[in-house]
């Protein structure tokens, strides 16, 4: 940066100096104090950067106390760091443009020195210049930017690294308002997991999701929601746990005779260190390892303490008595858990809950390499590549990983811990050993830990031995699976509470009573069959899965495969409507209805149709007649059905219509006047109305989803019922609700079709955009397959599946759901009452 001429003299900027330091000194005591310190780091480079240095103080002073005391106070270290004045000093009084940006300059005090040492005054300029944008655009953004450690923000790339991770965040920006604060936080762990390029494909598809809604988009950008994480899982590199469960299975039986279920432990990815853990009864691996060596590795160490007493017990009763206390069940199951062994620890008791995980598992350890050759040997090599992580937990990695080594004879053991190596050695003699070792610690070298640390403590594909409440095990007691039974009884015993709970309202539909999600604006377009909420408030993440119902599988086109029992549908009733609605409902479209009579009375049929090979009947029938005399006179025993009789013609056809109704209905027509649920109420009763008129079989259902295990279907009419009051009021009551699991839809519509005797059977689908759901992980082509394989099985049981849809870009992905010709898209919301029934009485010629 060339010096910046100051029109002054030597003389007059001292004298500014002290004029300067006299006004801040009777503003505020703080201010004049702390320039007074920080000024002889400024002195070296002259009065005028002094002088222009204190204007810069003063001015941010009177902008906003805080970020004044943070240029203040962060000067001495940036003027050792950077090696320069002026620059970062004009840098920080652009921050004085923006109210509340106090934070985003303390960021920048706080780390400008650091990026002038490492970069150079061009990449630092870089630095500030992306930073500036973003608070430009957005104040909170630019914080976020600013708060966020450079080296975090470039990885290995430098300069050029930050404005590649920011790229996508650009974009969303531009096109749904996105602030970079959302963004950040799940780019850098993507970044980390699969690299740059894999961020932009992540942020492609995550642009998609928040489309279809802000919350759900921003859960996906936070690595919170289910199909941000599916969709990560697809692609870090690892090992995949779920492709390998049987022959984890297989090791665990086979080297310690171990029947073990193996669940997902939740991991997400970006958290550390991700470890197998147990609960005494089942083992919890994460979806993703490093290989497939470190997978095995983590399964035998946990099998390891199952089969040799960490969780027995006796041994944990013999700890609890030892220690005086006695161990409290956390549920009605009598899990336990050792917190109650480390209170007497107060805040130091991570650190000590982490030594006494050291001193088992060195013990545990010993005992799996006496049946697993080189087992501990393997572990050391895993260990020795893997790099001690910065902070607080380093020390206690490197302590772990040496005295593994020194179990193998690399270095010297202390007796206390050598002593755990025996065969004889037990739980309690572990935790004695940690008691001894823990009275000894030095903080410098086993420095204590914070629960966010204490993951990177241990050696990598390890976990706490206590992360998870544990069923005791009984040595000898008899195996069964009756844990998972357990444990999806409790589940359902939680549920029911919950249910229990939850005050009732006048609703009586679950799916009406699922929020307290809020929400407010248009409540969606045609097209897109998910809600999209201009705003929501109150909660709509966390959730738990759904029991009962009905399984069905769901096609994976990824894997080729069908995953069984993916999908739950759970029948509901619907909540009915004003009845008093249907009168003006029908007056409106009472010329179509007239219309669609007067056709009805052209398909019916003119004159009866003739019954043969009767018993009885009005007349002979010829043939039939001709036949029973032959037969006769060969000497066989026909059967006497040799008259005809004429009956009125009835055509075998019977019809279920499915609705789809996702919040997309909610939305408004393209005129202004209405809803597009109201034309879909009154399409619905006018079809009713014609089915009945014709005499057909006609059944009416709708569905709509919120997630795999909460697809609901909503039987409106069946078969067999009359088209009276009750139904009628039904469809006045229809509303929209959620997303659009079509191909789960499907199938259990299928299954309807069961008590229908008709011959020719027509499932007309109802809807207003492509299939979606919340937990599609923003693929729109996972749910299309899914329902192209639906409609498929639904072909293949004799059911003939068509679809009316209005969406205007149904052409790009009915043809390949439903086939050509099987699908029909209606450009005008407002023909749908007429088109509806018109469409069935084509297609049931």
């Amino acid at each position: 940066m060339a010096e910046i001429p100051d029109p002054r003299t030597e003389e007059d900027a001292l004298l500014q100096v002290q004029e300067i330091l006299a006004h801040l000194e009777d503003i505020s005591f703080v201010a004049h104090r702390d320039s007074k310190e920080a000024l002889p780091a400024v002195e070296p480079y002259g009065p005028f950067v002094q002088c222009r240095w204190l204007e810069a103080a003063r001015e941010l002073f009177f902008h906003d106390r805080d970020a004044g005391k943070a240029f203040i106070r962060n000067t001495p270290t940036v003027v050792e760091q950077a090696g320069c004045v002026d620059e970062w000093v004009e840098q920080a009084r652009i921050f004085t443009r923006w109210r509340g940006a106090w934070k985003a300059l303390e960021g920048f005090m706080g780390q400008v020195g650091a990026v002038f040492a490492a970069w150079g005054r061009e990449g630092e300029a870089s630095w500030f210049d992306l930073g500036h944008t973003w608070l430009e655009r957005h104040v909170d953004s630019g914080v976020a930017y600013f708060t966020t450690d450079f080296r975090t923000l470039a990885g290995e790339g430098g300069p050029a690294g930050i404005h590649a991770l920011m790229a996508p965040a650009e974009a969303l920006f531009a096109e749904r308002r996105m602030a970079l604060g959302s963004y950040l936080e799940g780019a850098l762990k993507v970044r980390d997991l699969i690299g740059v390029d894999g961020v932009h494909e992540w942020a492609r598809r995550g642009a998609d999701v928040l489309q279809a809604g802000r919350q759900r988009g921003e859960s996906w950008f936070r690595l919170d929601s289910e199909e941000s994480r599916a969709m990560l899982l697809e692609v870090v590199p690892g090992e995949r746990i779920r492709d390998h469960l049987r022959l984890y299975q297989l090791l665990a039986q086979g080297w310690f005779g171990e029947e073990l279920l193996i669940e997902d432990s939740g991991w997400r990815p970006g958290d550390p260190n991700p470890g197998a853990e147990t609960d005494g009864a089942r083992l919890y691996l994460p979806a993703v390892m490093a290989d497939h060596e470190a997978a095995i590795l983590a399964v035998e160490h946990v099998t390891g303490h199952l089969a040799f007493g960490t969780y027995d017990y006796d041994a944990i009763q013999a700890l609890f008595q030892r220690r005086g206390t006695e161990h409290p069940p956390v549920d009605d199951h009598q899990r336990i858990t050792w917190r109650p062994l480390f209170a007497e620890f107060g805040d130091d008791l991570v650190r000590f809950g982490v030594l006494f995980d050291l001193c088992e598992d060195l013990r545990v350890d010993a005992r799996i390499d006496s049946i697993i050759p080189n087992y501990r040997r393997r572990l050391l090599r895993r260990a020795k590549r893997a790099e001690a992580p910065a902070g607080p937990a380093g020390p206690w990695f490197e302590y772990a990983r040496a005295t593994l080594a020194a179990s193998l004879g690399e270095g010297e053991l202390d007796p206390r811990l050598a002593a755990l190596l025996a065969p004889g050695a037990s739980l309690v003699d572990s935790f004695d050993t940690a008691l001894a070792l823990y009275g000894e610690l030095d903080d410098e070298r086993l420095p204590p830990l914070t629960l966010q640390q204490r993951p990177h403590a241990y050696l990598p594909g390890r976990a706490p031995n206590a992360a998870r409440p544990v069923y005791p095990r009984v040595p000898g007691a008899e195996e069964d699976d009756s844990d998972g039974a357990e444990a999806t009884e409790e589940a359902k015993e939680k549920q029911e509470q919950r249910e229990a709970e939850t005050p009732k309202e006048g609703s009586g539909d679950p799916d009406l009573d699922i929020a307290p999600e809020e929400t407010s604006g248009t409540g969606g377009r045609i097209g897109v069959g998910i809600p999209q909420p201009a705003h929501v408030v109150g909660r709509g993440l966390a959730r738990e899965a759904e029991f009962g119902g009905r399984a069905y599988p769901e096609w994976d086109y990824r894997e080729n495969r069908y995953k069984v029992d993916w999908a739950r549908v759970h029948e509901r009733d619907l909540e009915p409507g004003d009845e008093a609605d249907i009168a003006p409902l029908m007056a409106r479209h009472d010329n179509v209805l007239k219309r669609l009579r007067r056709a009805l009375q052209l398909q019916r049929p003119q004159r009866p149709a003739p019954l043969r090979r009767q018993f009885d009947g009005d007349e002979l029938d010829l043939e039939a007649t001709l036949q029973y005399v032959s037969e006769k006179r060969a000497g066989m025993s026909p059967r006497p059905h040799v008259y005809q009789r004429r009956a009125p013609q009835h055509r075998d056809t019977a019809v279920l219509l499915l609705a789809d109704l996702s919040t997309s209905i909610m939305a408004n027509t393209s005129d202004g006047e209405g809803r597009v649920v109201d034309r879909l109420r009154a399409g619905t009763l006018i079809f009713a109305e014609a089915l009945a008129e014709v005499g057909d079989p006609c059944a009416i259902a709708g569905f709509a989803s919120k997630n795999r295990d909460a697809v609901s279907y909503y039987p409106i009419k069946g078969f067999e019922d009359p088209l009276n009051a009750g139904v009628r009021a039904r469809l006045a009551g229809l509303s929209g609700r959620l997303a659009t699991r079509m191909g789960a839809a499907i199938r259990h519509a299928v299954r309807a079709f069961d008590g229908a005797s008709a011959r020719r059977r027509l499932l007309l689908i109802l809807s207003d955009g492509r299939p979606a759901d919340y937990d599609d992980g923003g693929d729109p082509r996972y749910l299309h397959e899914d329902t192209r394989m639906a409609v498929k099985e639904a072909v293949d049981a004799g059911i003939h599946p068509f679809c009316i849809t209005l969406d205007p870009a149904g052409g790009e992905y009915l043809p390949t759901i439903f086939g050509p010709g099987h699908y029909l898209i209606i450009d005008y919301v407002d023909d749908l009452p007429a088109r509806l029934p018109e469409i069935y009485l084509r297609l049931r010629k």
